[in-house]
């Protein structure tokens, strides 16, 4: 943990640092020269709330509540040094309840530096960090829906409107920034999280809390350069913990960049055990061959005791001066852990280039047959021109089914959804957005999970701008 003497240092640097990267950021180029400010990227400038969106197919009966996705989204003209990561936040929703849709709607997060430059009032809330920006994911977090952001500000409440109502900090729970990704356990109802941010280069936290959003504990563990840790994974036992080559640059920030994340080759790769209970830093460290990892498909304890983990690893990733996340995708991986501090085993499961990998998350922490994800353009394809299908993995038989979405039409990240509590795995829909360069429209598709087959589909007659993370929100 960072002395008094150090954190006063820091807050005294900070506006010379800031001057410093403002007078760079004049030398960047324009927005009009950012790829994710045009094309299918160009900001939504509306609010809208659409009755009764056209449906084709059929919408289940079983499913009743929300699908939820958020993204960033600026809000009038975006400056020099912008990263698509840091866009204001906005929320894209859509009401389903006895086989219809009974709306879409999209709304701002409201926050102050959205107010700031001429948006909607901000809700209020405690604040912290350098900004109040979220636009990462959406959870039902303690039976309330949650916007989540890494790495700075608190989460944001919204209502069943999609409406920010404030900013939270879990009733006092929480003591410095959140994560993007918390991970419920089916069996117990806790959430875990690991937490970064910038100005911390030397700690991060592991927060965990009751099935009712009640921070338990907070745990600090020593790390060094400031990773970025966008997600974790959680089996019965442990915490896993990806601390990757990618890490906080002060060289970044000062040359006017927004974004201060750069690929670190003299960092090493990692991965920690934590025990679920620890009240100390107990972690047990084991190296991996160095690479970046967005997102866990699932993670569990085989029957000898080793850590298995499904990722979709990158062999670099923000290695350069882009305003996204430039990076090779190299599959589907297996990483063995086997908890005693060797180093990580790693075997490819498929070479496709693929992201959002999601489980039936009614087996998170535990041994799973089926993961599902979305196939990615090649490294520098900004507009996703290539095709960007959805692949459900059977990963007992080896076995790869493919939904392509045909030409002009681009995924986002597909949920699964179960058709009852107690159905088998893989028995129910996978749902997401779809949007359609070509008549520059999207859509909300449900398919059959197992075949990928189309059962419905809500029409929505405007093109959404890729995001990041959707989830289906049970009204109950």
């Amino acid at each position: 943990m960072a002395s008094v003497v150090e954190k006063t240092i820091r807050r005294a640097v900070t506006p010379a640092v800031q001057a410093v990267a403002s007078i760079n950021r004049a030398r960047l180029p324009g927005p009009g020269e950012n790829p994710f400010l045009r094309g299918i990227h160009t900001p939504m400038a509306d609010e809208l709330t659409l009755a009764n969106p056209t449906v084709t197919g059929a919408i289940p009966t079983e499913l009743d509540g929300r699908y939820v996705r958020i993204g960033p989204n600026p809000f009038g003209k975006a400056g020099k040094g912008h990263h698509w990561f840091l866009g204001d936040g906005m929320v894209h929703g859509v009401r389903l309840k006895d086989g219809k849709a009974e709306w879409y709607r999209n709304r701002f997060i409201r926050s102050a530096e959205l107010e700031g430059k001429g948006g909607p009032a901000a809700v209020g809330g405690p604040r912290r960090g350098f900004g109040d920006t979220v636009n990462t994911n959406v959870l039902d977090i303690g039976g309330k829906i949650m916007a989540l952001v890494e790495a700075n500000s608190f989460p944001v409440e919204l209502d069943g409107n999609l409406d920010s109502v404030a900013y939270s900090d879990f009733g006092g729970g929480l003591t410095g920034s959140f994560t993007a990704h918390p991970h419920q356990c089916p069996d117990t109802g806790e959430y875990h999280a690991i937490c970064y941010e910038g100005p911390s280069q030397d700690t991060i936290r592991h927060v965990a809390m009751d099935r009712y959003g009640k921070v338990l504990r907070e745990t600090e563990i020593a790390v060094k350069h400031g990773p970025s840790i966008h997600d974790c994974a959680l089996t019965e036992n442990f915490v896993v913990i990806l601390d990757l080559p990618v890490t906080f640059s002060m060289q970044a920030l000062m040359s006017g960049h927004k974004f201060p994340y750069r690929w670190n080759r003299g960092h090493k790769a990692r991965v920690g055990l934590l025990p679920r209970g620890a009240t100390r830093d107990e972690v047990v460290w084991h190296e991996v061959d160095p690479c970046y990892v967005f997102h866990v498909g699932n993670s569990f304890e085989d029957e000898t005791g080793r850590v298995i983990i499904d990722v979709c690893p990158y062999e670099t990733i923000f290695d350069g001066e882009m305003p996204g996340p430039y990076g090779k995708p190299l599959g589907l991986e297996r990483w063995t852990v086997d908890g005693q501090g060797g180093k990580v085993v790693r075997d490819t499961l498929d070479t496709a280039g693929l992201e959002f990998p999601r489980p039936d998350e009614r087996y998170f922490t535990k041994a799973h047959r089926y993961l599902w994800a979305i196939g990615m353009p090649a490294d520098g394809d900004l507009e996703f021109v290539a095709p960007m299908p959805l692949y459900r993995h059977d990963l007992a038989t080896g076995e790869r089914v493919q939904r392509d979405f045909g030409e002009g039409r681009i995924p986002g990240e597909f949920v699964f959804v179960p058709r009852t509590p107690e159905a088998a795995e893989g028995d129910g829909w996978m749902m997401g957005y779809v949007i359609d360069r070509n008549r520059q429209t999207s859509a909300l598709e449900i398919l059959d999970a197992m075949t990928l087959g189309v059962v419905g589909t809500v029409e929505i007659p405007h093109l959404i701008p890729p995001g990041f993370h959707g989830n289906w929100i049970a009204a109950s």
